[in-house]
């Protein structure tokens, strides 16, 4: 089987799929925590205008997170993934919050935590530190309100008004010091979102490290773990080792989680990965191989998915969204390739001919007929 695609040189070729296929572990046990940060699946057909309201397929939003459960993954929900502060709001966000939490009550042994940030806030109307607090608090009461797990997500209203270092240590000690359960954490890089950048009150990494390992161990028992996607191990392991007993590291880095989860024999991290939407059949596959203790067959499982990520996740990173909901769409999780936002947009043709080739040698293309289909009416919509 074979398809004509384009070339970042302008030319056009035809590539012959490798027709791999790896198939999921049924019931797996995995050795590490495991969150999938989920996208939300657009109604196309109810999108009234588009750039300025969601319209969401609750179905199908619905049946991607059971899909994401019974291979073993919890979810992560109402992140950057699904669009959050890319067109996708908080009023949109209550919503599917509410209906995850009632889902996965469905569920045998569901995980679930979902988002806490300060987006109904625009950050040009935060003035003060309280108003960050009291979005803040909003979400988080909402959260909690309906039984739910909230994950602290960066706050670009924080950036914008906080003067330095003890700003962020006098939200994060509020807001952590209130939380009824256990919090997960979220250090989320420049890359991501550009208006982070010099979170936590530093433009240096070293100085940032030293505020954010200070607010875990004055909060330890209230703090799960926290999530750092700065796309660089060092980074991850430097603060990894820092870790307070009985706080966990969950990577976000989508260029190297594959050493990240699996360790260096003292400390490993486990995991709250966008890239895990995409990938989820094989990651399941090779989490359950290293609960086995097959450290070689989980590599050689995750090895063929890291090109295909750091291509998804390629500058500008805060577009990787559209690649992960274009695999959803191959895979037949979805009817169409519209985005929240239109934000399918955000990518061109050659980008995703190489995702569609790096999906096919890692062995995701699940039905290739129908994702060989659907990539030829992409690219003739296209010009190619």
């Amino acid at each position: 089987m074979d398809i004509v695609l384009p070339e970042a040189t302008g030319a056009r070729r035809p590539y012959v799929l490798t027709q791999r296929l790896v198939q999921p572990v049924a019931a797996p046990r995995f050795s590490r925590i495991a969150y999938a940060a989920a996208h939300v699946v657009a109604a196309p057909l109810a999108m009234a205008d588009p750039w300025s309201k969601a319209a969401v397929d609750w179905e199908r939003t619905m049946a991607f997170r059971r899909h994401l459960w019974g291979l073993g993954f919890s979810v992560a929900e109402a992140m950057d993934t699904s669009q959050r502060g890319m067109g996708f709001d908080w009023q949109s966000a209550k919503e599917l919050i509410r209906r995850s939490v009632a889902e996965a009550r469905t569920v045998d042994g569901a995980g679930l935590a979902s988002g806490a940030g300060t987006d109904q806030l625009a950050p040009t109307a935060a003035r003060s530190l309280e108003d960050v607090v009291a979005a803040y608090e909003e979400q988080f009461g909402f959260i909690e309100g309906q039984g739910g797990k909230a994950i602290m997500m960066a706050s670009r209203a924080l950036a914008r008004v906080a003067k330095g270092a003890d700003d962020y240590a006098r939200v994060y000690d509020r807001i952590l010091s209130q939380a009824s359960g256990k919090v997960i954490l979220h250090w989320l890089g420049a890359m991501f979102d550009p208006a982070l950048q010099g979170y936590w009150g530093a433009g240096d990494f070293e100085t940032a490290l030293d505020t954010v390992v200070g607010i875990i161990e004055r909060h330890a028992a209230k703090v799960e773990g926290i999530k750092i996607s700065l796309l660089d191990a060092g980074k991850e392991v430097a603060l990894r080792d820092r870790l307070p007993e009985g706080v966990l590291m969950f990577t976000g880095d989508d260029f190297n989680y594959p050493e990240l989860i699996a360790g260096d024999g003292n400390r490993h991290s486990h995991a709250l990965l966008g890239i895990f939407d995409a990938i989820a059949p094989v990651a399941n596959a090779a989490l359950a191989r290293l609960a086995e203790g097959d450290r070689a067959g989980y590599d050689a499982l995750m090895a063929p998915t890291v090109p295909l990520s750091r291509k998804i996740f390629e500058a500008p990173t805060e577009y990787y969204k559209a690649g992960i909901v274009f695999l959803a769409w191959l895979n037949g999780h979805q009817d169409h390739f519209a985005m929240i936002g239109g934000m399918q947009s955000a990518r061109g043709i050659v980008h995703y001919a190489d995702v569609f080739r790096l999906a096919d040698q890692a062995g995701l293309l699940r039905d290739p007929g129908l994702a060989v289909a659907r990539m030829k009416s992409l690219c003739a919509v296209a010009g190619v």
